[in-house]
């Protein structure tokens, strides 16, 4: 697989980008006869084998890949691709219509489909695998931050230790933590009324800890090297996720914050779908980060483990299982008192009015 840092480094120097969506992804690469019968499968009308690439393969990214590093050939220069994500970038205007359309001719000659809505043609900025690059620098996502910086004020006992359950995982990057977060800690006192009184002490710290948290030490730049962690969980209304890498003083330190209100609909699903929608949603948000690598998933929801050997009639459960299978990733259980950080993005309190 290629390094994304060199990718986004090719095309954060240039002033022209474009990039594209190969739809379908591996469904675009035909299987030979050899190959078909070992992508068999059975139902209960019989055995099927697939004609094209299917999904959960382990050595599907790789085959994605090389399909995509041989269409691309020879146009290195301007051209890189990190598996279904395409970016073209030039320094001026007319070298810019010159590659694409060499890079349009390839991908017509070879058959492929490009999806149309996913397209960014022709810009100063564009985002890619997670990023927003051009014209000389190189940024990461705000919504990679967004679910901090839209945290509301508290208004009760149980919001403000939403909060403080989040900022308290990462207490060791912290220096005086305790005493930085004292006047909010004093609100939960038992003898205090469930309404907190807020006050101007109280939103200082609220604004320092925030800030605290999506900064350095805390907030992580991704280094494609290492292995990657993501933690998810569901409350009754809300769903929350936190990618986590392990820095070199042997923590882990998120690099991105992930939450999603419920809608009516969804906050009617069982507890196993809402926290199957969880990992469904991180997942995907994330797939700039994880997609075509290994990497280990937590939850505290124990009956997930059936993920990637899913049966039964629940077919919203089986289509995303089927979802994931793009994905190389090992489930592992942790208890809910673990799991503080995803717990506190997926709690009501914090999303009620965030929408």
């Amino acid at each position: 697989m290629p390094r994304t840092d060199e990718l986004l480094e090719k095309l954060g120097q240039t002033q022209f980008i474009s990039t594209l969506d190969l739809t379908k992804g591996y469904w675009q690469v035909p299987l030979d006869e050899s190959a078909k019968e070992r992508s068999a499968f059975t139902t209960h009308v019989g055995l099927y084998e697939f004609n094209v690439l299917p999904f959960g393969l382990r050595n599907a990214p790789a085959t994605f890949q090389r399909l995509v590093d041989g269409l691309l050939a020879g146009l290195g220069e301007y051209a890189v691709a990190y598996l279904d994500d395409v970016a073209i970038f030039s320094d001026s205007w007319a070298d810019h219509l010159e590659h694409l359309q060499k890079v349009f001719e390839r991908i017509r000659e070879a058959g492929l489909t490009v999806k149309a809505k996913k397209r960014q043609i022709g810009l100063n900025r564009v985002t890619y695998l997670g990023h927003q690059v051009g014209q000389g620098t190189i940024n990461p996502l705000p919504a990679k931050v967004d679910a901090i910086q839209k945290w509301p004020v508290p208004k009760s006992k149980k919001q403000v230790q939403s909060f403080l359950g989040l900022a308290g995982y990462y207490r060791l990057f912290v220096s005086q933590y305790s005493q930085i977060a004292a006047p909010l800690t004093d609100l939960t006192k038992k003898k205090l009324p469930n309404a907190v009184q807020w006050t101007e002490e109280c939103q200082k710290t609220f604004n320092q800890l925030k800030a605290t948290l999506m900064s350095d030490p805390v907030l992580r730049a991704p280094d494609f090297d290492k292995p990657f962690l993501v933690t998810t969980d569901a409350s009754e209304r809300a769903v929350g996720a936190v990618l986590m890498q392990e820095g070199p003083d042997q923590e882990f330190h998120p690099v991105v914050f992930l939450s999603k209100k419920l809608s009516e609909r969804e906050s009617n699903w069982s507890v196993s779908e809402k926290e199957c929608y969880a990992i469904v949603y991180a997942l995907e948000k994330l797939r700039p980060y994880v997609w075509g690598r290994r990497f280990h998933l937590q939850t505290d929801h124990a009956a997930l483990w059936w993920l990637h050997t899913t049966t039964g009639n629940n077919k919203k459960l089986i289509r995303w299982s089927l979802g994931l299978q793009d994905f190389d990733f090992d489930i592992q259980h942790i208890s809910g008192a673990s799991n503080e950080v995803a717990d506190a993005l997926s709690r009501e309190s914090f999303l009620e009015s965030t929408g």
